[in-house]
């Protein structure tokens, strides 16, 4: 069962995804807050896996102050950004806040549904569809050799660069290398980049996630 809470101040919003999300067996919504503040409050005892954040929220704390408050106090809860804009500024602040996945509102809810269970299972997951407007003057993946094509791919899964060693029989140093050598080849600046440009060039699929 994953535990899931809603952070949203329009309550049809909630309303629905709650709905939704609890008319499949292995998701409990455990709690619903219109803000970040009331989140920050009750969190403890509602206890979640995941948080489903808005990013524009009326009052002192937006989505993206919320979410890097919340994995300070809790680091084991992941959340996932839910925004109805596409911002490349704040899908990388509210990623650097700590958030694990990004959805636009206007996904299908099935995508949302994609997104809570992969986030579970600790991995990362970006909406195709913002990846491919982040990422619209990227480097082709041509440029990439084979050994680092295979490194994308793993990022794209979530492991760690000790993971990726372990699955490829090489050193987590020698997996920094190329993980650098592929940032520095596609024009990007960090790994959440990554995992978009792998799903929109079909390095690896949605399901696969």
């Amino acid at each position: 069962m994953i535990r899931v809470a809603l952070v949203d101040d329009h309550r049809v919003v909630t309303r629905g995804l709650r709905m939704f999300l609890e008319s499949f067996p292995d998701i409990q919504v455990a709690g619903v807050a219109a803000s970040g503040e009331e989140l920050l409050a009750k969190v403890a005892e509602w206890n979640p896996q995941i948080v489903v954040m808005d990013l524009f929220m009326p009052g002192g704390l937006d989505g993206v102050e919320s979410t890097r408050r919340l994995r300070e106090a809790h680091p084991a809860i992941r959340v996932i950004a839910l925004t109805a804009s596409v911002d490349e500024a704040r899908l990388i602040g509210v990623l650097r806040a700590g958030a694990s996945g990004y959805i636009r509102k206007d996904a299908d809810p099935e995508l949302l549904l994609s997104a809570i269970r992969a986030v579970a299972q600790g991995r990362t997951f970006i909406d195709p569809s913002v990846a491919g407007d982040v990422l619209a003057g990227e480097r082709p993946v041509a440029e990439l050799s084979a050994r680092e094509m295979e490194v994308l791919r793993q990022i794209a899964f979530g492991l760690t660069n000790r993971e990726i060693g372990e699955r490829l029989f090489v050193g987590e140093e020698t997996v920094k290398t190329h993980v650098g050598r592929i940032l520095g080849k596609l024009g990007l600046q960090h790994r959440t980049q990554l995992v978009g440009y792998a799903l929109k060039h079909g390095l690896v699929r949605l399901e696969e996630l």
